[in-house]
Protein backbone atom coordinates (compact mmCIF):
# COMPACT_ATOMS: atom_id res chain seq x y z
CA UNK A 1 0.00 0.00 0.00
CA UNK A 2 2.97 1.93 0.65
CA UNK A 3 4.31 2.11 -2.96
CA UNK A 4 0.66 2.96 -4.13
CA UNK A 5 0.45 6.03 -1.76
CA UNK A 6 3.95 7.17 -2.61
CA UNK A 7 3.80 6.67 -6.32
CA UNK A 8 3.06 10.12 -6.92
CA UNK A 9 6.34 11.19 -6.05
CA UNK A 10 7.90 9.21 -9.09
CA UNK A 11 6.48 11.97 -10.95
CA UNK A 12 7.50 14.72 -8.71
CA UNK A 13 10.81 13.42 -8.20
CA UNK A 14 11.54 12.85 -12.00
CA UNK A 15 12.08 16.55 -12.47
CA UNK A 16 14.60 16.29 -10.51
CA UNK A 17 18.25 14.26 -11.49
CA UNK A 18 20.66 13.22 -8.78
CA UNK A 19 22.67 10.38 -10.81
CA UNK A 20 26.59 11.14 -10.19
CA UNK A 21 26.87 11.74 -13.90
CA UNK A 22 24.45 14.47 -13.99
CA UNK A 23 26.03 16.04 -10.88
CA UNK A 24 29.85 16.27 -12.78
CA UNK A 25 28.49 19.24 -14.94
CA UNK A 26 30.94 22.11 -14.05
CA UNK A 27 27.90 24.15 -12.73
CA UNK A 28 29.37 25.39 -9.18
CA UNK A 29 28.64 25.25 -5.83
CA UNK A 30 25.48 27.34 -5.76
CA UNK A 31 23.85 25.30 -8.40
CA UNK A 32 24.40 21.94 -6.63
CA UNK A 33 22.98 23.25 -2.96
CA UNK A 34 20.17 24.76 -5.29
CA UNK A 35 19.68 21.27 -6.67
CA UNK A 36 20.18 19.55 -3.64
CA UNK A 37 17.28 21.93 -2.05
CA UNK A 38 15.10 21.05 -4.57
CA UNK A 39 15.93 17.39 -4.13
CA UNK A 40 14.80 17.97 -0.30
CA UNK A 41 11.92 19.60 -0.75
CA UNK A 42 10.55 17.88 -3.51
CA UNK A 43 10.62 14.53 -1.24
CA UNK A 44 9.68 16.55 1.72
CA UNK A 45 6.59 17.49 0.06
CA UNK A 46 5.88 13.54 -1.51
CA UNK A 47 6.37 11.88 1.74
CA UNK A 48 5.56 14.63 4.60
CA UNK A 49 9.16 14.03 6.12
CA UNK A 50 9.93 17.49 6.88
CA UNK A 51 13.35 18.45 4.29
CA UNK A 52 15.39 19.65 6.80
CA UNK A 53 15.56 15.92 8.32
CA UNK A 54 16.71 14.84 5.07
CA UNK A 55 18.89 17.71 4.06
CA UNK A 56 20.66 16.91 7.75
CA UNK A 57 21.11 13.09 6.92
CA UNK A 58 22.41 13.84 3.59
CA UNK A 59 25.22 16.75 4.89
CA UNK A 60 26.26 14.12 8.03
CA UNK A 61 26.70 11.29 5.70
CA UNK A 62 28.60 13.89 3.23
CA UNK A 63 30.63 15.03 6.08
CA UNK A 64 31.23 11.42 7.63
CA UNK A 65 32.11 10.09 3.96
CA UNK A 66 34.76 13.37 3.31
CA UNK A 67 36.23 12.32 7.10
CA UNK A 68 36.49 8.24 7.01
CA UNK A 69 39.41 6.93 5.01
CA UNK A 70 38.48 4.09 3.54
CA UNK A 71 34.43 5.21 3.09
CA UNK A 72 33.54 5.67 -0.46
CA UNK A 73 33.70 9.61 -1.58
CA UNK A 74 30.25 11.45 -2.32
CA UNK A 75 30.08 11.61 -6.23
CA UNK A 76 26.62 13.18 -7.15
CA UNK A 77 23.96 15.31 -5.06
CA UNK A 78 22.98 12.77 -2.70
CA UNK A 79 25.62 11.39 -0.06
CA UNK A 80 24.27 9.36 1.90
CA UNK A 81 25.06 5.69 1.55
CA UNK A 82 22.99 2.43 2.47
CA UNK A 83 25.27 -0.43 2.58
CA UNK A 84 24.59 -3.55 0.23
CA UNK A 85 23.16 -5.24 3.27
CA UNK A 86 20.64 -2.80 4.00
CA UNK A 87 19.72 -1.67 0.52
CA UNK A 88 19.17 -5.45 -0.65
CA UNK A 89 17.94 -6.93 2.49
CA UNK A 90 20.23 -8.94 4.93
CA UNK A 91 18.92 -12.66 3.64
CA UNK A 92 18.72 -11.22 -0.43
CA UNK A 93 21.13 -14.27 -2.02
CA UNK A 94 21.72 -11.00 -4.53
CA UNK A 95 23.52 -8.66 -2.44
CA UNK A 96 23.23 -6.58 -5.84
CA UNK A 97 19.73 -6.61 -6.43
CA UNK A 98 17.68 -3.60 -7.96
CA UNK A 99 14.38 -5.12 -8.14
CA UNK A 100 12.31 -2.94 -5.64
CA UNK A 101 10.16 -5.71 -5.47
CA UNK A 102 12.28 -8.62 -4.52
CA UNK A 103 14.02 -6.26 -1.93
CA UNK A 104 11.35 -5.70 -0.18
CA UNK A 105 10.30 -9.39 -0.17
CA UNK A 106 13.47 -9.16 1.91
CA UNK A 107 13.34 -6.10 4.28
CA UNK A 108 15.39 -4.32 2.33
CA UNK A 109 15.64 -0.72 2.04
CA UNK A 110 15.73 -0.01 -1.63
CA UNK A 111 13.12 1.88 -3.71
CA UNK A 112 12.52 3.50 -6.80
CA UNK A 113 12.81 6.94 -6.07
CA UNK A 114 12.38 8.33 -9.79
CA UNK A 115 10.22 5.54 -11.52
CA UNK A 116 12.68 4.08 -13.77
CA UNK A 117 11.48 0.26 -12.74
CA UNK A 118 15.18 -0.13 -10.41
CA UNK A 119 16.03 0.54 -6.78
CA UNK A 120 19.89 1.25 -7.92
CA UNK A 121 22.02 2.52 -4.58
CA UNK A 122 23.84 4.71 -7.24
CA UNK A 123 20.61 7.38 -7.82
CA UNK A 124 20.41 9.98 -5.52
CA UNK A 125 16.43 9.78 -6.13
CA UNK A 126 16.02 6.08 -5.27
CA UNK A 127 18.69 6.90 -2.14
CA UNK A 128 16.69 9.52 -0.91
CA UNK A 129 13.44 8.21 -1.50
CA UNK A 130 14.21 5.18 0.18
CA UNK A 131 15.76 6.59 3.41
CA UNK A 132 12.39 8.73 3.29
CA UNK A 133 10.33 5.91 3.20
CA UNK A 134 12.83 3.98 6.42
CA UNK A 135 11.72 7.35 8.08
CA UNK A 136 7.92 7.13 7.42
CA UNK A 137 8.03 3.72 8.66
CA UNK A 138 8.40 5.60 12.59
CA UNK A 139 6.46 8.93 11.40
CA UNK A 140 7.12 12.20 10.19
CA UNK A 141 6.92 13.91 13.70
CA UNK A 142 9.97 14.68 15.50
CA UNK A 143 10.20 11.83 18.45
CA UNK A 144 9.34 8.90 16.25
CA UNK A 145 12.63 10.49 13.47
CA UNK A 146 14.45 10.82 16.85
CA UNK A 147 13.91 7.07 17.32
CA UNK A 148 14.54 5.78 13.90
CA UNK A 149 17.88 7.64 13.62
CA UNK A 150 19.30 6.07 16.53
CA UNK A 151 17.98 2.65 14.97
CA UNK A 152 19.59 3.05 11.77
CA UNK A 153 23.18 5.12 13.38
CA UNK A 154 22.72 3.15 16.81
CA UNK A 155 25.07 6.15 18.01
CA UNK A 156 23.16 8.75 20.39
CA UNK A 157 26.12 11.62 19.31
CA UNK A 158 25.22 10.89 15.40
CA UNK A 159 21.66 11.20 16.42
CA UNK A 160 22.28 14.46 18.48
CA UNK A 161 24.61 16.13 15.61
CA UNK A 162 21.79 15.37 12.74
CA UNK A 163 19.01 17.06 15.03
CA UNK A 164 21.56 19.85 15.28
CA UNK A 165 21.96 20.18 11.77
CA UNK A 166 18.40 20.16 11.15
CA UNK A 167 17.50 22.82 13.62
CA UNK A 168 19.84 24.90 11.23
CA UNK A 169 18.47 24.22 8.47
CA UNK A 170 15.02 24.49 9.67
CA UNK A 171 15.89 28.00 11.37
CA UNK A 172 17.26 29.46 8.32
CA UNK A 173 15.60 27.85 5.97
CA UNK A 174 18.83 27.04 4.18
CA UNK A 175 21.28 24.83 2.92
CA UNK A 176 24.48 27.27 2.53
CA UNK A 177 25.52 28.01 6.31
CA UNK A 178 29.34 27.74 5.52
CA UNK A 179 30.38 31.37 6.17
CA UNK A 180 32.67 31.76 9.08
CA UNK A 181 33.66 35.14 11.55
CA UNK A 182 36.98 35.34 13.19
CA UNK A 183 36.48 34.86 16.86
CA UNK A 184 37.76 38.50 18.13
CA UNK A 185 37.15 41.59 16.83
CA UNK A 186 39.68 42.01 13.96
CA UNK A 187 40.44 45.66 14.92
CA UNK A 188 41.36 45.10 18.39
CA UNK A 189 44.26 44.31 19.99
CA UNK A 190 45.43 40.80 19.75
CA UNK A 191 48.06 38.65 18.76
CA UNK A 192 48.39 34.62 18.45
CA UNK A 193 50.93 31.92 16.40
CA UNK A 194 50.39 28.17 16.04
CA UNK A 195 50.71 26.51 18.92
CA UNK A 196 48.73 23.45 18.22
CA UNK A 197 50.93 20.26 19.26
CA UNK A 198 53.16 22.20 21.93
CA UNK A 199 53.48 20.67 25.46
CA UNK A 200 51.24 21.50 28.13
CA UNK A 201 52.42 20.43 31.98
CA UNK A 202 49.46 21.48 33.81
CA UNK A 203 47.12 18.51 35.20
CA UNK A 204 49.52 15.96 33.23
CA UNK A 205 51.74 15.85 30.15
CA UNK A 206 49.15 16.54 27.08
CA UNK A 207 49.40 18.33 24.01
CA UNK A 208 47.71 22.02 23.13
CA UNK A 209 44.56 21.28 21.04
CA UNK A 210 43.80 25.00 19.56
CA UNK A 211 45.46 27.76 19.66
CA UNK A 212 45.26 30.90 22.32
CA UNK A 213 44.68 34.22 20.97
CA UNK A 214 46.12 36.55 23.62
CA UNK A 215 43.94 39.95 24.14
CA UNK A 216 42.37 42.46 27.19
CA UNK A 217 40.04 41.48 29.51
CA UNK A 218 36.50 41.71 28.23
CA UNK A 219 37.52 41.45 24.43
CA UNK A 220 34.10 40.52 22.89
CA UNK A 221 34.29 36.60 21.28
CA UNK A 222 32.19 35.85 18.95
CA UNK A 223 30.76 32.53 17.50
CA UNK A 224 33.29 31.56 14.15
CA UNK A 225 30.13 29.79 12.61
CA UNK A 226 26.57 28.84 11.96
CA UNK A 227 26.11 26.51 14.98
CA UNK A 228 24.18 24.81 18.27
CA UNK A 229 25.71 25.12 21.32
CA UNK A 230 26.54 21.96 22.71
CA UNK A 231 28.42 22.87 25.58
CA UNK A 232 28.29 26.00 28.12
CA UNK A 233 30.37 25.84 31.82
CA UNK A 234 33.42 24.97 33.58
CA UNK A 235 35.99 21.81 33.72
CA UNK A 236 39.67 22.90 35.91
CA UNK A 237 41.50 22.73 32.14
CA UNK A 238 39.49 25.33 29.91
CA UNK A 239 37.82 27.48 32.98
CA UNK A 240 34.17 28.77 31.22
CA UNK A 241 33.68 27.83 27.86
CA UNK A 242 31.39 26.86 25.37
CA UNK A 243 31.57 24.54 22.62
CA UNK A 244 29.80 25.33 19.40
CA UNK A 245 28.62 22.22 16.57
CA UNK A 246 28.41 23.16 12.59
CA UNK A 247 27.13 21.67 10.08
CA UNK A 248 30.16 20.13 8.98
CA UNK A 249 30.63 17.91 11.90
CA UNK A 250 32.98 20.36 13.30
CA UNK A 251 32.61 21.40 17.41
CA UNK A 252 34.31 24.83 18.09
CA UNK A 253 36.04 24.90 21.02
CA UNK A 254 36.19 28.92 23.44
CA UNK A 255 38.04 28.28 26.61
CA UNK A 256 39.49 30.91 29.23
CA UNK A 257 36.35 33.07 29.10
CA UNK A 258 35.92 35.98 31.28
CA UNK A 259 32.09 36.19 30.65
CA UNK A 260 29.60 34.79 28.87
CA UNK A 261 26.75 36.19 26.71
CA UNK A 262 23.81 36.78 28.88
CA UNK A 263 21.89 34.86 25.75
CA UNK A 264 23.73 32.42 25.49
CA UNK A 265 22.35 28.84 26.56
CA UNK A 266 22.95 24.63 25.68
CA UNK A 267 20.78 24.72 22.53
CA UNK A 268 21.27 27.55 21.11
CA UNK A 269 21.83 28.29 17.59
CA UNK A 270 24.06 30.88 17.10
CA UNK A 271 25.65 32.68 13.55
CA UNK A 272 28.83 33.79 12.81
CA UNK A 273 29.69 36.92 14.62
CA UNK A 274 27.59 36.54 17.23
CA UNK A 275 28.65 37.33 20.65
CA UNK A 276 29.34 34.73 22.89
CA UNK A 277 31.33 35.80 25.93
CA UNK A 278 33.92 37.72 26.49
CA UNK A 279 38.26 36.79 27.03
CA UNK A 280 39.46 35.99 30.28
CA UNK A 281 42.05 33.77 32.17
CA UNK A 282 39.60 31.33 34.01
CA UNK A 283 40.77 27.83 34.34
CA UNK A 284 43.45 25.46 35.74
CA UNK A 285 42.18 24.60 39.16
CA UNK A 286 38.17 24.62 40.62
CA UNK A 287 35.31 26.42 39.97
CA UNK A 288 36.26 30.18 39.72
CA UNK A 289 39.85 30.07 39.53
CA UNK A 290 41.45 32.74 37.15
CA UNK A 291 44.63 34.79 36.42
CA UNK A 292 47.13 31.74 36.84
CA UNK A 293 48.18 33.16 32.96
CA UNK A 294 47.69 36.23 30.53
CA UNK A 295 44.61 36.45 29.26
CA UNK A 296 43.59 34.95 25.85
CA UNK A 297 41.02 32.78 23.89
CA UNK A 298 41.78 29.29 24.07
CA UNK A 299 40.18 28.27 20.37
CA UNK A 300 40.18 24.85 19.40
CA UNK A 301 38.49 22.70 16.29
CA UNK A 302 37.42 18.86 16.28
CA UNK A 303 36.38 16.57 13.67
CA UNK A 304 33.92 13.65 14.50
CA UNK A 305 33.87 11.08 11.74
CA UNK A 306 30.96 8.96 12.72
CA UNK A 307 33.01 6.92 15.16
CA UNK A 308 35.10 8.87 17.15
CA UNK A 309 36.01 12.61 17.32
CA UNK A 310 39.84 14.40 17.24
CA UNK A 311 41.64 17.76 17.24
CA UNK A 312 43.19 19.28 13.92
CA UNK A 313 45.01 22.33 13.87
CA UNK A 314 42.86 25.47 13.61
CA UNK A 315 45.38 27.87 12.62
CA UNK A 316 45.03 28.22 9.08
CA UNK A 317 41.56 28.48 9.36
CA UNK A 318 41.77 31.73 11.84
CA UNK A 319 44.15 33.12 9.49
CA UNK A 320 41.83 32.76 6.18
CA UNK A 321 38.86 33.73 8.36
CA UNK A 322 40.85 36.96 10.15
CA UNK A 323 41.30 37.68 6.43
CA UNK A 324 38.25 37.28 4.89
CA UNK A 325 36.48 39.41 7.93
CA UNK A 326 38.45 42.31 8.19
CA UNK A 327 37.96 42.38 4.22
CA UNK A 328 33.90 41.89 4.39
CA UNK A 329 34.49 44.81 7.13
CA UNK A 330 35.94 47.06 4.55
CA UNK A 331 32.98 46.13 1.79
CA UNK A 332 30.67 47.44 4.66
CA UNK A 333 32.66 50.87 5.09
Amino acid sequence: MRIKKLSVLFILFSAISCHPAQAAAPDGEKARLEKRMEAYQYMGAATHIPWYYLAAVDQYERNIRQAQRHSPKPEGIIAIHIPKEKWAGLFNPDPDDKNPLSILVFQGFGRDGNGDGKADPSDGADVLYSFADYLLQYGPDDENIRIALWNYYQRDKTVGIILNIAKLFKTYGRIDLQQKHFPLPVYARYSYRDTWGDRRGWGGRRIHEGTDIFAHYGTEVYSTCYGVVEMKGWNKYGGWRVGIRDINNTYHYYAHLNHFSKNIKIGDVVEPGQLIGTVGSSGYGPKGTAGKFPPHLHYGMYKDNGRTEWSFDPYPYLKRWERETKANKGKKG
